[in-house]
């Protein structure tokens, strides 16, 4: 593929993203129907989505930003039914669906049925998080499927290579197996564990946050591709350095914290934009080369496959959160599931770009030299499957969640605990600040020191303004009307730095450095907007 194309896809993808941003419908969605519409239109590229690229390119940084964002600690709060999702489900996902395909489609190999349920049988990382993002979920719901689609496309991988050799003749035994998922498994946690402690040394020691975030972006492909080399587990290697570094995130100085958000957020834009944009187009090539099996027949297959992937996940979520809990200590560490949240976690079973990617890297040929059985089938029922799961779940999910009254989460509450733990931070800053000013060697004139608590007295009351009461005129607390009338005054000062440069009485360099200063002053006036 050269540049011309690739530039369309991204620019094309992002500009549809933008737009789906301004309705309520989730972007992922909105990029999937335009690849299928654009897909058929007169002069557009093909574009082949290519598992050497997706895989080693484009997964590292999704699963290193989504796992970045999540949190360790809830994740091992919820950790059993994590795994129950990730790697419970994602086999017997593999066994169920493989088998029901066996029986579907007439001279389907088992081997090669089995190759299409391991291809089908992991959620995508990307849309569960968008969806659960956009949705509002309950925070324990959105851990777990955020924690599942984690750790779920290297249980499936594995799967996949294991059925594949099975299919394509080069032998394969339950015990081979095992042994090739507990070496995915344990290489992929044990390489993660031996990279991120001197990758977080290495970031806390470099002084530049310019270096620093080119560290970053290099970080998640190192992490896949030294584990990949010694035939563990990728996603796993890249998930456990990404967990660390963003628990460890504290220690690395601001600017390189603000960059990295600013960097990272860019970075995941584009890729979730341009995946979700080439899964609508890759519709001719599913479609084309059927063989001998006819629109009618494979739309029959692609529905009733559907149908078993949806059952599959009812089947397995439901047992699985009340079954545990015949053991006392579970239900003494853990808080009691719903129904209402069972169902949710069993409908937000969104696969993605991953499955296709997958699908994509089955040879054309076996090892005797025969065609791999009903391949481009295996492909077309990949990507009905994808389409449907997340046209038909994730279109319904939000008006289901609405529907089953699912509490969301607590702003207030959230609020409430920001605002006690601001007050203890303020606290002990005011203490230290007393300590500071009191050696003669920190000496400050009066104005200077009240500025210092002024502020702090500022970040202390903000968040309890926005509990308090609002503007009768305006609607806002008293905390938006001060960053509003804060955000007024730096526009002015910037207008008037424009102006100087302008009249030639400053140069360029010193207003970049002027606005620099005013746009950190902005920033720290202003809470990130929340997506």
């Amino acid at each position: 593929m050269d540049a011309l194309p690739v530039l369309f896809l991204v620019a094309g993808s992002a500009a549809v993203a933008g737009a789906a941003r301004r309705t309520r419908v989730s972007a992922p969605l909105v990029l999937v129907a335009a690849g299928l519409a654009v897909s058929y239109l007169p002069g557009v590229p093909e574009y082949t989505l290519d598992p050497e690229v997706i895989l080693p390119l484009v997964l590292p940084p999704l699963l290193y930003t989504a796992a970045s964002d999540s949190s360790y600690l809830d994740l091992r709060a919820q950790l059993r039914p994590v795994a129950l999702l990730s790697v419970g489900y994602v086999l017997f996902a593999t066994l169920v669906v493989g088998w029901a395909a066996y029986l579907l489609v007439p001279d389907l190999p088992l081997t090669a049925a089995l190759v299409l349920g391991a291809v089908v049988a992991p959620p995508d990382a990307v849309a569960a998080t968008a969806v659960a993002r956009r949705a509002g979920l309950p925070s324990r719901i959105t851990t777990i499927l955020q924690g599942e689609s984690l750790v779920n496309d290297a249980t499936a991988i594995t799967a996949f290579k294991v059925a594949l050799a099975a299919a394509v003749g080069e032998g394969a035994s339950w015990a081979g197996g095992i042994g090739e998922f507990l070496l995915a498994a344990v290489g992929g946690v044990g390489i993660g564990l031996l990279l991120m402690v001197p990758l977080h040394w290495l970031r806390t020691r470099l002084t530049e946050a310019l270096l620093q975030n080119t560290l970053s972006l290099l970080i998640p492909f190192v992490a896949y591709a030294v584990a990949e080399r010694v035939h563990a587990s990728g996603v796993l290697a890249v998930v456990v350095v990404a967990l660390y570094l963003g628990h460890r995130a504290w220690q690395v100085d601001f600017a390189t914290r603000l960059q990295e958000a600013a960097v990272w957020k860019m970075v995941a834009f584009i890729l979730e934009s341009s995946v979700f944009a080439l899964i609508g187009l890759q519709l001719p090539f599913v479609l084309k080369d059927l063989g001998a099996y006819g629109a009618g027949e494979a739309l029959w297959y692609a529905l009733a496959l559907f149908l078993v992937v949806v059952a599959a996940r009812f089947v397995w979520v439901y047992p699985a959160a009340y079954l545990p809990r015949l053991s006392r200590r579970v239900r003494e560490r853990e808080e009691d599931p719903t129904p209402q949240g069972a169902f949710v976690i069993a409908w937000a079973g969104m696969r993605g770009v991953v499955s296709l990617a997958i699908a994509f890297s089955v040879p054309l040929t076996l090892d005797d030299g025969e065609d791999f059985p009903a391949r481009n089938l295996v492909l077309f029922l990949t990507f009905t499957t994808v389409i449907g799961t997340l046209v038909v779940q994730g279109l319904s999910l939000p008006a289901l969640i609405r529907l089953l009254r699912l509490p969301g989460r607590d702003r207030r509450q959230e609020t409430l605990a920001e605002a006690q733990a601001q007050a203890q931070a303020s606290r002990a800053a005011e203490q230290r600040l007393d300590a500071l000013l009191a050696d003669e060697r920190n000496q400050l004139p009066a104005p200077l020191a009240e500025r210092l608590r002024t502020v702090l007295e500022r970040r202390r009351n903000a968040v309890w303004e926005r509990l308090g009461a609002v503007n009768p005129v305006t609607g806002e607390s008293a905390d938006e009307t001060y960053r509003r009338l804060a955000r007024a005054m730096i526009e002015s000062e910037r207008e008037v730095f424009v102006k100087l440069r302008d009249g030639r009485y400053i140069d360029d360099e010193m207003l970049r450095t002027l606005l620099r200063r005013l746009d950190l002053e902005e920033a720290a006036a202003y809470r990130e907007a929340e997506d």
